[in-house]
């Protein structure tokens, strides 16, 4: 990503969501009780890592969650599409709480990561790389992750990585969705409420097992 382009963009991002935040809680609220419930929320100033291998259309479920909990709480929430695979047309008003970053590589998106997490200024930094090929994935040093971990300590962000499996060493919290879907059930709202997401692993402290359904 060109100087250049990072100047205008942060510039973009200052004009469009001009925010200022009191001190953050330790837990962002989701809307979902297989993660409020169990755990609280996602955690901020820290990296969650995301993963199932029988994604379908769980990342787009999500995905929508999270949109419709901006929308409803009024804060901006950023999705790093790693594929351009993100469909808004079922997101509504909501769309006004999204920035939409679309990328094509999983570079791109991790940069794209790197320069949001510096704003500060989206409670919630959702990365997609789902849909990324595996020999992409296998190209981003861990040495990037443990930079984006530095920069989301001093922001007051959750940032939630979504994979199909396990990659990211330095990751504060590791979740893992159960679930299976076809994108035909996407509309079902139900399958909200049947999430069933478990805790892997935890820095620090063990958590309690986070399952719903």
């Amino acid at each position: 990503m060109a100087a250049s382009s990072i100047i205008d963009l942060r510039q973009l991002l200052a004009e469009r969501f001009p925010q200022t935040f009191a001190p953050a809680a330790d837990r962002l609220r989701t809307g979902l009780a297989a993660i409020d419930l169990a755990i609280g929320g996602l955690p901020k100033n820290a990296v969650t890592e995301l993963t199932s291998p029988n994604w379908s259309a769980g990342s787009a479920l999500l995905i929508h969650a999270f949109l419709r909990r901006a929308h409803r709480d009024g804060f901006f929430f950023a999705l790093i599409d790693g594929r351009d695979s993100f469909d808004p047309h079922s997101a509504g008003q909501a769309l006004r709480n999204l920035l939409w970053v679309r990328c094509h590589q999983a570079s791109e998106a991790v940069q794209a990561a790197d320069l949001l997490l510096r704003d500060g200024n989206f409670p919630l930094v959702v990365l997609d790389l789902v849909l990324n090929a595996s020999d992409e994935l296998r190209k981003i040093p861990q040495t990037n992750w443990y930079r984006l971990q530095r920069l989301v300590e001093a922001a007051p962000t959750a940032f939630l990585v979504l994979t199909r499996r396990n990659m990211i060493s330095s990751a504060h919290l590791k979740l893992s969705l159960e679930n299976a879907w076809r994108l035909s059930e996407l509309d079902q709202l139900d399958r909200i409420a049947r999430l069933n997401i478990q805790v892997e692993r935890v820095h620090g402290p063990r958590e309690i097992m986070a399952t719903a359904g």
